[in-house]
């Protein structure tokens, strides 16, 4: 089992571009872009609090609990 950043789904559902989404967080754009690729191996409560309040989600709805093999 792993966590799984779903934030290029949530983002392309709600057509949000990453550069749009840094803008709105005031984190640098690399950053989120690794957090939309999934290549995060330390989540930054900090960083995942921003996103949170610009996007008006939950925790929940950008990390998921899955199978390693998983693919979307």
């Amino acid at each position: 089992m792993m966590v799984r950043l779903r934030l290029e789904q949530l983002l392309q559902e709600r057509g949000i571009s990453r550069y749009r989404l840094a803008q709105m967080t005031g984190t640098k754009y690399p950053v989120i872009d690794n957090y939309y690729k999934n290549r995060v191996t330390r989540y930054d409560s900090e960083v995942l609090s921003r996103i949170c309040a610009a996007l008006h989600c939950e925790i929940g709805d950008i990390l998921e609990y899955c199978e390693e093999d998983q693919t979307e």
